[in-house]
């Protein structure tokens, strides 16, 4: 079996690792959850918005039937809460491990004026409260939580664990502190923000505040970012690979590639959503269906596993 990666960082793929029932498609997949329990959550643009599987790829459960305007990221936090974003609905929500919803942070197809003409990003003129099309949420080790506001406005957002609304940074542009589609973010330990500002190619890190500390350059269309160990970011870029870079932007290890887009397994087309269990396992979510217009069938969520877990 080929591996990816390089050093301590190499992986195997486990193809057709999740067991879909018959006829039910995974469409994009533009977010990748995993709970405590190892059990992964796969957010898709189907008929059936969340699929779970455990650790081993059986199915265990849908839900969100009916919700969902157009799913877009997942994250799952440290008491099992999941948290989606839907960003043509422009709403945050929070859901139990069973898709109880208990809260929702925004109002649904309600959106901020920025001049965002609905297509383009260059058409914002000006940064606005919450929300124009939103694209992550996540709890940071503080409890607070940080959203990503994303296709149609360019900034970060701060709220209580409750939902009551804090602060917010960031404008359009391409200068120090602007955006141009903030697509997703992880905060750390020391409550440093990374901030994958997609359509800029680089990560952008600030304190809490707001204030910039770093720009990471030249980052192949930046998606999803996710903190392990609070030593290493984990990122998915759109121009078909995944990277893994130390906390002080040093490129560490990656595969894939930007010159070229692939199905094979273990290669990307369009890496859209990551998420890493215990184990260190990776999934790999996938948006191949928008863009470029492609099926990749069970491949739009990939599995790799770490060789020495395989061991």
């Amino acid at each position: 079996m080929k591996t990816f990666g390089s050093g301590k960082f190499q992986y195997e793929v486990i193809d057709n690792w999740a067991k879909r029932p018959r006829c039910w498609p995974f469409t994009d997949v533009p977010g990748v959850g995993v709970d405590s329990q190892d059990r992964v959550y796969v957010f898709t643009r189907s008929q059936h918005p969340v699929m779970v599987f455990d650790k081993d790829g059986k199915f265990i459960r849908t839900w969100g039937e009916g919700i969902f305007t157009r799913p877009h990221g997942v994250f799952i936090d440290k008491k099992d809460m999941i948290w989606c974003t839907d960003d043509v609905n422009h709403t945050v929500r929070k859901f139990d491990v069973n898709g109880n919803l208990l809260l929702t942070i925004g109002s649904p197809s309600v959106y901020s004026d920025t001049g965002y003409n609905g297509r383009d990003i260059s058409s914002i003129k000006q940064a606005g409260p919450p929300f124009n099309r939103p694209t992550k949420a996540i709890i940071a080790p503080n409890g607070e939580l940080y959203i990503s506001d994303g296709y149609g406005n360019a900034r970060i957002h701060r709220f209580t664990e409750k939902g009551e609304y804090l602060a917010s940074w960031g404008e359009p542009g391409d200068g120090s502190g602007q955006f141009r589609l903030p697509h997703s973010l992880a905060v750390d330990k020391e409550g440093r923000v990374y901030v994958a500002d997609r359509e800029n190619y680089r990560i952008q890190v600030f304190n809490s505040e707001g204030k910039l500390l770093k720009i990471w350059p030249k980052i192949e269309r930046p998606t999803d970012l996710i903190l392990v160990d609070d030593e290493y970011l984990f990122v998915s870029e759109l121009n078909h690979r995944v990277s893994i870079w130390d906390l002080s932007g040093n490129l560490l290890v990656h595969w894939g590639g930007e010159e070229g887009q692939s199905n094979d397994a273990g290669l990307f087309i369009s890496p859209h959503g990551l998420a890493i269990d215990s184990r260190g396992v990776i999934y790999i979510g996938e948006v191949c269906d928008t863009n470029p217009g492609f099926d990749r069938g069970s491949r739009a969520v990939q599995k790799f596993v770490p060789v020495e877990v395989k061991k």
